[in-house]
């Protein structure tokens, strides 16, 4: 009887755990919709065209008595977010270390985001201060939200399960992101035959993915549930204190610190593949918007594969070497980029496909192997951390891009130089010794990492 009620027990843990898991992906699917069709597609062209319509005759906007160029308003207002959101997610983080309290959190901001998002409909005429503050409190809120989401990941899998789970997570993302893109160009390539402009059509596009994003919420707070709280302080540190108090914990950990330089320096180079593949289709292939536009959705597509893929071999192979194999995947996806004929499509979505097969693996793999290097409640303090090395610390490679750029007054010449962030993201994290770094943490070392 003991031995049955024990392996009751053990039943309902494990039903417990995968009813929370299979919430946890569906956040993922609730927001990879803003990231894609509001950052990725739609936002820039659209907003910059709203301020272009309040611009003097010179071509600059004057927010807050500051003259910008029209062109550069978008740039600003995404750089901003980044800022609040660094100064927010420590203090967030440490919060929800400290009470436990992470779910209630996560829905106020995810909510806040999808708020501002869904109000994105009313960007109409020259309401471009209405636009840069709409996308600086999404962009930020999505950042603190995905801390909160990402530092679930240690509570809701164990580490045997970390990189499948991680992975299943990004693969939903990618997969809504594709579904909704899909509608969402629908509406816009033929937004005449629907009897609507096409600003107007642009203008649904941002609202949809605010309700999308907000509605599917709702299924991981469902399911979702708080822990008591491992660390108990009685304060949390304001802003840039809590940032400096969390940098100051991590240093007791330097082994998990040096995965985070290593992650920080191959994560730039993915955020510049990513952020100026566009530019090189068009600037150097002299591709067309239509062509850029399938290759986008071509990645994401492919991303889910690529994710689940990923997910399998770091079964076989372990987390670290899967993503050191995908390291050289990137490295020689922008080798053969360099020698990509102009005026070729073809070849343009061979190379678009290369980096979504190993896009959504890098970034899952790469967040499960983090889980495991995280000292046990402090989960959403050093998600922190992390997040802002996802979003906020991808700076250099877009500026080795534009240095390449003005010096050789080629893109292929910037988009080669960028292999140096994979080869050296490589070696970094070849040195991590990831057994030793999880023990020093305070975790169980998997078998197979």
């Amino acid at each position: 009887m003991g031995i049955e009620t024990v392996r009751t027990a053990a039943s309902d843990e494990t039903a417990g755990r995968r009813r929370e898991q299979r919430g946890w992906y569906f956040y993922d699917w609730a927001c990879s919709v803003y990231s894609t069709s509001v950052l990725t597609v739609f936002l820039g062209p659209y907003l910059t065209s709203v301020a272009r319509k309040a611009a003097d005759a010179d071509g600059y906007v004057h927010p807050l008595g500051v003259p910008v160029r029209a062109g550069s308003f978008f740039a600003y207002s995404v750089s901003l977010s980044v800022i609040v959101a660094v100064l927010v997610m420590p203090l967030v983080g440490a919060a929800a270390d400290r009470t436990g309290r992470k779910k209630p959190l996560l829905g106020a901001a995810a909510y806040v985001g999808a708020a501002a998002t869904t109000a994105m409909f009313f960007l109409g005429g020259d309401r471009y201060l209405l636009g840069g503050a709409l996308l600086i409190v999404a962009n930020a809120a999505q950042s603190v939200a995905m801390m909160l989401y990402n530092s679930y990941l240690p509570q809701i899998a164990p580490p045997e399960e970390r990189d499948a789970v991680s992975s299943r997570g990004w693969a939903f993302g990618y997969a809504a992101g594709s579904l909704v893109l899909v509608v969402n160009l629908v509406l816009y390539l033929a937004h005449d035959s629907f009897g609507v402009s096409e600003s107007t059509a642009v203008r649904i596009c941002l609202a949809s993915a605010g309700l999308w994003w907000g509605g599917f919420t709702l299924i991981p707070l469902l399911r979702l549930r708080d822990r008591p709280a491992a660390v108990r302080e009685e304060t949390t540190a304001p802003g840039l204190r809590q940032l400096a108090a969390t940098v100051r914990d991590m240093r007791r950990h330097p082994l998990t610190l040096s995965f985070l330089l290593a992650y920080l320096v191959y994560n730039d180079g993915i955020q510049t593949v990513i952020s100026q593949a566009s530019v090189y289709g068009s600037e150097e292939l002299g591709l067309g918007q239509s062509t850029l536009i399938g290759a986008v959705l071509l990645v994401q597509l492919l991303a889910v594969a690529g994710a689940l893929g990923m997910g399998r071999l770091a079964r076989t192979y372990g987390a670290k070497r899967t993503i050191l194999g995908s390291l050289v995947a990137w490295t020689l996806t922008l080798g053969a980029g360099y020698f990509l004929p102009a005026g070729a499509p073809v070849g343009f979505f061979l190379l678009a496909a290369a980096i979504g097969l190993v896009l959504g693996g890098s970034q899952a793999l790469s967040r499960s192997l983090f889980s495991h290097l995280v000292p046990p409640g402090k989960e959403a303090e050093y998600f922190s951390a992390y997040e802002m090395s996802d979003r906020g610390m991808s700076w250099l490679g877009p500026l080795i891009f534009g240095i390449t750029y003005q010096l050789t007054g080629s893109y292929r010449d910037a988009i080669v130089s960028l292999v140096a962030f994979f080869v050296i993201g490589f070696l970094l994290l070849a040195r991590v010794p990831v057994r030793r770094a999880i023990g020093d943490a305070g975790n169980p070392v998997p078998e197979r990492i």
